[in-house]
């Protein structure tokens, strides 16, 4: 096998073959491809390979757990977009995607570069250019660039990355909202254009996968994710870092055709660019590369597309995929608040007394509280398989805003309620771990729901359409049930109407307080319009 490349030059060697009367060119072999490069084009591509190449391939042993373990014959989406979802992992700082510290393995990775560069330029006094081994290195940045992209594009061709508003996030007051979580809601309240941002990014992955349409894709990308990051920034939404790997990506590929374009465009010279096209001269090297481009289009275009189609109907990434009581939806106003047996009159100033209550489409209670509550910056992201974890409904909402995952035994009318926002506590001794205290929350959680009552409580795993159950969900609904974070908990009694308009509810509340709560529905009007394109089935 041997790369060549045509340049102007090329046109006037000897044995270059001549156009064919389809007008195609056939390529020109070897003569043209032994153009010296300066010793300082040398130095700045083995730095540039190096730091590429790092940027590239995987690292870190979850991905390569993740890949070895997987379950083929029984996928999630997860499974596929988390090999399509990785960047450099060297050394990380403790939570640094909010700050430039998250491109802390960037410059871990380009000193690397350097450092090999500079050995490599000190050992290799032969080699006067590098057609070849830039040819490979814009194959595997092409396809990382564009297996990353189409896994991130598809979570916007079906709208699950910003989900549409829950109640509970509707009836927030705007003041209340952090400035991440109103970009994402004024994107999630208009699915059709996240679709097209979806369809964007598909296209320029899709692009990058074939040699011809490589430029394009490149600028595609660089548009894209380079808007998403600049927004990352304003907004402070903590996706920088992923966006802008790959706008590196799209600038390296497009630096190829820097000068060409240059010479066209504002030189405005007769140009003809060089093109860089492998020549395999064996038959099983052929076949070996059809048989790996198709693979990595029919897994991550073909396979990745059904599989996140069926995560958008049946288990929305971000939201719940269990439905609720369908008897409670809705808002509620409290019509009485009893506590400990005292009645306690609406006041907007009490700490106590509930307010603004609403029972989702699918297992949470929310409502609010007037007193100051812990504000989880994140964006709801990550890959919980469990309800009680993807919490996209009380991520950068503020106000004494509270969201409760809720179990139902239906037979004895009891909610099994518990604080979606996990309590940090630090152990008591020298070292102050995360993760509560000596596993004693896990022998509440043991009491909490009593086994006479988990009888009648749904299975998570078998609870959503069996066509989306999978062995990444088995697996993790059983690991996140081993967590040991600790979370309000409330156990409520509920009686109501047959149309779900009258609700009360009796029980402990989250301090072990007596509660007498008694909610009547109200029909709120909104002024934004529901969307037919709406993720999940409730």
């Amino acid at each position: 096998m041997a790369t060549t490349v045509i340049t102007p030059e090329a046109e006037q060697v000897g044995n270059a073959v001549p156009e064919s009367r389809s007008g195609k060119r056939a390529p020109v072999t070897e003569p043209a491809a032994r153009e010296e490069w300066t010793a300082t084009q040398r130095v700045a591509f083995r730095i540039a390979f190096i730091f590429l190449i790092i940027m590239c391939i995987p690292v870190t042993a979850e991905w390569w757990n993740n890949l070895v373990t997987i379950n083929w014959f029984h996928l999630h989406y997860r499974d596929l977009y988390d090999i399509a979802r990785f960047s450099p992992s060297i050394y990380k700082f403790q939570n640094p995607a909010y700050n430039l510290l998250g491109y802390i393995d960037w410059v871990e990775a380009l000193a690397i570069g350097i450092v090999g560069g500079l050995i490599w330029t000190a050992l290799d006094n032969k080699n006067k250019q590098y057609h070849n081994l830039y040819y490979w290195l814009r194959v595997v940045v092409r396809y990382r660039a564009g297996i990353g992209i189409i896994g991130f594009g598809f979570t916007k061709l079906f709208p699950v990355q910003m989900p549409y508003p829950s109640l509970g996030v509707l009836n927030a007051h705007f003041g209340d909202l952090t400035a991440q979580k109103i970009y994402w809601l004024s994107v999630g309240i208009v699915p059709w254009y996240q679709v097209f941002a979806g369809v964007v990014e598909l296209t320029a992955g899709t692009m990058l996968f074939f040699r011809k349409t490589t430029t394009f894709g490149a600028i595609l990308l660089l548009g894209a994710l380079g808007d998403i990051t600049y927004v990352n920034f304003a907004y402070d939404g903590g996706v920088h870092v992923y966006a802008s790997y790959f706008v590196l990506f799209s600038a390296f590929l497009l630096w190829y055709d820097a000068v060409p374009v240059y010479n066209l465009i504002v030189k405005e010279s007769f140009t003809v660019p060089p093109v860089l096209i492998p020549v395999f001269t064996q038959k099983w090297l052929r076949v070996t590369r059809i048989v790996l481009k198709t693979a990595t289009i029919g897994i991550f275009l073909v396979w990745l597309y059904y599989l996140q189609y069926v995560n958008f109907k049946y288990d929305p990434y971000k939201q719940p995929a269990m439905s609720g009581l369908k008897q409670l939806r809705g808002n509620y106003n409290v019509s009485e608040f009893k506590f400990n047996g005292q009645d306690i009159p609406y006041s907007p100033l009490d700490s106590v007394r509930w307010q603004g209550v609403t029972f989702e489409k699918w297992s949470s209670l929310t409502f609010n509280v007037n007193k100051p509550l812990n504000l989880d910056l994140s964006n709801g992201g990550g890959a919980a398989m469990r309800d009680i974890n993807r919490n996209f409904e009380l991520t950068g909402v503020a106000g004494g805003k509270r969201v409760f995952y809720y179990d139902a035994d239906t037979v004895n009318k009891v909610l099994y309620l518990q604080d979606k926002l996990p309590e940090f506590t630090k152990r008591k001794g020298k070292r102050g771990n995360r993760g509560g205290d000596k596993g004693g929350d896990n022998k509440l959680a043991k009491s909490f729901i009593p086994a006479e009552a988990k009888a009648n409580i749904r299975n998570e795993v078998t609870a959503i359409d069996p066509a989306a159950q999978s062995t990444r969900r088995e697996r993790g609904v059983s690991q996140e049930l081993k967590d040991k974070r600790k979370r309000a908990r409330m156990v409520l009694y509920y009686t109501a109407d047959a149309s779900g308009s009258h609700i009360v509810l009796t029980g402990k509340d989250d301090k072990k307080n007596d509660v007498y709560i008694v909610l009547d529905r109200v029909n709120r009007q909104y002024a934004l319009t529901d969307s037919k394109l709406v993720a999940g089935k409730y």
